[in-house]
């Protein structure tokens, strides 16, 4: 006879993601408050803001960056060692819910870039923080960069209405080839660093506290080699010196103009003033063919020397290209990305990015070829005016036959946080 049949085992209910969401923030506010729920015991004694300086300075790492500002502050600096860029689903139930999330983040960025010790924990309680740094976290110069999708502006939390004038799903180009399980996202986080592993701390962290809420789509790692043989400016996977171009950050006229949406940006609603445009795109770089190619072919595609990353026709790696002089393109060849990317006319100064770019390394792919190329990032005030306005101008150039572009997405870079009180993305949430 057939055994009879156990009856159902009594089921729990499953937890409330914005139950979770308060919890978390909970935990961290109280532990920042003293609160620590009576419990007495501590591994080690809490960090001040100058002892954490210290023992960053001390251990060679990069100093704090204050968190606090008009703008994010990850958005300015120059690369970093090591960053990551991931983009996420989110998956908050409502509109209570994700201002939950963008306060947890906030308060979990708030921590991870001033660094500290973990609060304490109960007895037989998971512990606060991984320990991959150790017992007190130490930032190592980290950022936090968090920007929106136009995916997040749908009908699920009623944000239609306040969708930023330029802010699109990612514009393929003629070019491209792109994936969409490696596009998009209704929110991207950028963390940089000195070390992968304060990166990689920083990046469990955030998950562990907004599970529930959001869920990774794609995630890209990346690194800046050291400048060779010297200077400021990094090499990329193809040889050559990456981001030599770029618009001065200390020039707050520059920026406004290019960088910063104004308060009285047209159509721009009135909450993204202070934020910024950013396009992250994955490019892959066929290295094996390109390592395959005569140097001189290489230089002409680029337009400038590979060992010293001057123009062409300069003798100083800062110099301004003379395509004035160079009409024919006798010595730039028209088609060479710099000439393309940056023509030096006045009609086209206002399409100038902040560039910030990273290289990357997958491996190897199911065909055993290099898997490797550049985790491409760029600020601006107007992605049709700016990035894509450039990107236009590279369609079909010489190097599209050793790059594929596969994804990556358009983002609106949330203004900062002013102050303790405030959190990202309070003005679009109020």
């Amino acid at each position: 006879m057939p055994e009879p049949t156990p009856p159902d085992k009594p089921t729990q209910p499953a937890p409330r993601r914005r139950a979770f969401l308060l919890g978390a923030g909970a935990g961290a506010a109280g532990a920042v408050a003293g609160v620590a729920g009576g419990y007495a015991y501590r591994t080690t004694r809490p960090a001040s803001a100058d002892q954490i300086a210290l023992e960053n300075s001390a251990a060679g790492l990069a100093p704090p960056v204050p968190f606090h500002g008009r703008y994010q502050a990850g958005i300015l600096p120059p690369s970093q060692r090591q960053s990551a860029v991931i983009s996420f689903n989110v998956t908050a139930e409502n509109r209570g819910e994700l201002v939950d999330l963008f306060q947890t983040i906030t308060t979990r960025a708030r921590f991870l870039t001033a660094g500290g010790d973990p609060p304490p924990v109960g007895i037989g309680g998971a512990p606060a923080d991984s320990g991959v740094l150790g017992p007190t976290v130490m930032p190592d110069g980290l950022t936090v960069t968090v920007g929106v999708g136009s995916t997040l502006f749908d009908d699920r939390y009623g944000l239609a209405a306040r969708l930023p004038a330029k802010l699109t799903p990612m514009l393929p180009f003629p070019n491209d080839a792109l994936d969409p399980a490696q596009s998009g996202g209704d929110l991207v986080v950028q963390l940089s660093a000195g070390h992968a592993d304060v990166v990689m701390h920083a990046l469990r962290d955030i998950a562990k506290h907004t599970r529930g809420a959001m869920a990774v789509l794609w995630r890209m790692d990346g690194f800046t080699s050291p400048a060779r043989p010297s200077g400021t400016v990094p090499r990329n996977m193809m040889g050559f010196m990456d981001g030599i171009a770029n618009p001065d950050v200390t020039d707050q006229a520059q920026m406004d103009r290019l960088v910063w949406i104004q308060p009285n940006t047209a159509g721009e609603p009135a909450w993204t003033a202070g934020g910024s445009y950013l396009v992250v795109r994955l490019i892959r770089m066929l290295v094996e063919f390109w390592d395959r190619v005569d140097i001189t072919e290489q230089e002409n595609m680029i337009g400038r020397r590979r060992a010293t990353g001057y123009p062409l026709d300069a003798t100083s790696i800062h110099a301004t290209p003379q395509y004035g002089l160079d009409p024919t393109g006798d010595i730039i060849p028209l088609t060479a990305h710099i000439r393309r990317a940056n023509p030096r006319s006045p009609q086209t100064a206002d399409s100038r990015i902040l560039r910030r770019a990273y290289n990357y390394d997958r491996g190897v792919d199911q065909a055993g070829d290099l898997d490797m190329g550049l985790l491409f990032t760029c600020f601006q005030q107007d992605l049709k005016r700016q990035f894509e306005a450039v990107q236009t101008r590279l369609i079909d150039e010489p190097l599209v036959d050793y790059i594929s572009p596969f994804g990556g997405g358009y983002f609106l870079a949330l203004p900062g946080v002013r102050d303790a009180r405030d959190y990202l993305g309070r003005a679009l949430l109020a």
